[in-house]
């Protein structure tokens, strides 16, 4: 496990190099993600010019502090959702609210040390099910084996019924009014 979290944080920090700023274009609507807005050009041939064509991102905002109109600076990240590749590592600008009277955005190690406890404790409670699950099956086959085994010992009495009917010993069961339908 140890060895799972040194290579996300070698992964990681080869791609934190690449730091993107952007805009906040979109936040509230969505718990811990944000949309922002990255510059981005794009050239014309026929009429030789660049035109403004910006990229937008999903980004995840571990403690929901940013605002719209915040300018901020993100990074490639582990995938959080399917289209959600990239964290909020500071805020550059803040819009609205100053920095100090928000939640602090957590840093890479805090972000590492809370996906390992939630996978820690993701594999206790599968441990305890698969426990769980074990337990019951161990009860149904005892069930089971008691049910075969009552089975067993119930045509066995009818076979000894039988046998002493036949040589007389024991008188016919007679039907009842109960038994009859």
């Amino acid at each position: 496990m140890a060895s799972e979290v040194a290579a996300a944080a070698t992964n990681t920090v080869r791609r934190a190099a690449k730091e993107i700023h952007g805009i906040v274009v979109s936040a509230g609507l969505m718990d811990k993600t944000v949309k922002v807005k990255l510059g981005g050009l794009r050239w014309e041939p026929r009429v030789q010019k660049h035109f403004k064509e910006p990229r937008f991102k999903l980004v995840h905002d571990p403690a929901n502090s940013l605002r719209q109109g915040d300018v901020v600076a993100i990074t490639p990240s582990w995938r959080v959702s399917q289209h959600v590749r990239h964290v909020v590592k500071h805020i550059i600008a803040p819009y609205g609210e100053p920095i100090d009277e928000r939640p602090p955005i957590p840093t890479l190690e805090e972000r590492l040390a809370e996906k390992t406890a939630k996978k820690a404790a993701k594999d206790e409670r599968r441990a305890a099910r698969r426990e769980e699950e074990e337990k019951s099956r161990v009860e149904q086959t005892a069930a089971e084996k008691a049910r075969k085994t009552l089975k067993a010992s119930s045509k066995v009495m009818e076979e000894v019924r039988r046998t002493l009917q036949a040589h007389g010993i024991v008188p016919p069961i007679q039907p009842t009014q109960d038994d009859v339908d």
